[in-house]
């Protein structure tokens, strides 16, 4: 849908009256009487049905006579609704080119009174192409009956509140300025999506750096939930900032497993497909490294512990002659007790280093998860609920394989 501004200056206050009414009667009803437009307007002069018939046509609304003579909004009169508020609270005054179109919104430019130029998110659900959101989103709760207008309003506040939170705690996200209605005003990124991006300088530190991004997310308790090469902006520094909040959930949600490794893998894949990255053996390596200094801490705790036992043995000759005796004899248990005691110490040196082992990779698994998995399909697949059972398929079986993270 264009969005054209022009007929915007030619709207007088009654024009955005009814359209407000039109909104108003819309929470309760899918098309809106006129009857109840004309109540809630309640234009001093009369005259409602000749502001609709003007509304009708520049499009801002939809008459529908099927059941009974009514109007609901479209989507450009509930842009101009959005527009029109953050103008007369002075966040832009005016509305420039479109920078990019998606599955669910519409981006443009857009400049404040000092001459800033920011961007603004139109979210516009419903398209044909992503009409899915009452079984993929968790907006609706446990309603049944919504409009799209509703669930755009949604997905907004959504991605403003949660685009706040991470500027908060410094992650690379652009700076929320202000949310109405559906419509959301952001910093403008300059830079270009990682998907039109052939080249890069470093692709292995871009790949550390988003990598680390999902995972400090997870850290805070957040899964983006939509983290691909699309969703991520680099500029002619190679700086990187993240794009696209209104899916994210909570660590906590019965999902957050598959989205996460979701994310990790569509990273993964990208890299390795478009700049010929492997992360295997690095891996490997990682795990091998951190395995040698183990077993080297290992070799210097026996050696110690050996050094300690000769100079004790060394240091009484007479208590060598004694505990030789005792043993000989049977009546002294001295040495018996102290072996005893020494494989103990083994023990709990080889588990404090075990443990410090685990550790060391327990850190490193978000981050190896996709390279870990090698060429194998992962579970969380976005078709994997397709699995009906019966005989392990492929997706199950890798499932029950992988450990909970």
């Amino acid at each position: 849908m264009k969005l054209d501004v022009e007929a915007l200056r030619y709207l007088s206050k009654d024009d955005f009256r009814v359209l407000t009414a039109v909104e108003m009667g819309m929470r309760n009803h899918e098309i809106v009487p006129a009857e109840l437009i004309d109540r809630i307007a309640s234009l001093k002069h009369g005259g409602t049905y000749k502001v609709l018939k003007n509304l009708l046509k520049h499009k801002l609304l939809h008459h529908d006579s099927s059941k009974y003579d009514g109007f609901r909004l479209t989507y450009l009169g509930y842009d101009f609704l959005a527009i029109k508020t953050l103008v007369n609270r002075g966040v832009i005054s005016s509305v420039g080119r479109k920078l990019g179109t998606g599955k669910e919104s519409d981006i443009y430019e857009v400049a404040s009174e000092d001459g800033t130029v920011l961007a603004m998110k139109l979210h516009r659900l419903g398209r044909v192409s992503f009409r899915a959101v009452k079984t993929k989103r968790d907006y609706l709760r446990h309603r049944s009956s919504y409009n799209w207008l509703y669930l755009s309003r949604l997905a907004a506040l959504k991605e403003f509140a949660f685009m706040k939170a991470l500027e908060e705690h410094e992650f690379p996200v652009p700076k929320a300025v202000d949310c109405n209605r559906h419509c959301v005003i952001m910093s403008l990124v300059q830079g270009y999506p990682l998907v039109q991006v052939k080249e890069l300088q470093n692709p292995e530190t871009i790949f550390e750096t988003v990598l680390g991004v999902i995972v400090r997310m997870a850290e805070h308790g957040l899964i983006h939930c939509d983290f691909n090469e699309f969703n991520i902006m680099i500029d002619d520094d190679e700086k990187v900032t993240v794009i696209d909040f209104p899916q994210m959930v909570s660590v906590s949600h019965r999902n957050a497993q598959m989205y996460f490794d979701r994310d990790v893998e569509c990273i993964f894949k990208f890299f390795q497909k478009r700049f010929n990255l492997s992360f295997q053996e690095d891996i490997e390596k990682f795990i091998e490294e951190d395995t040698d200094d183990t077993d080297s801490g290992r070799e210097e705790t026996e050696d110690k512990q050996f050094e300690q036992e000769e100079q004790t043995s060394n240091s009484d000759e007479d208590g060598v002659e004694v505990k030789q005796r005792s043993c000989k004899a049977g009546q002294d248990n001295g040495p018996e007790i102290e072996d005893d005691s020494d494989k103990e110490e083994d023990n709990q040196s080889a588990i404090e280093n075990d443990a410090e082992l685990n550790k060391s990779l327990n850190k490193q698994r978000k981050r190896a998860v996709a390279a870990a998995r090698g060429g194998r399909r992962s579970y969380a697949s976005r078709n994997s609920y397709k699995d009906k059972g019966g005989k392990s398929s492929q997706s199950s079986r890798i499932q029950k394989q992988m450990c909970s993270w």
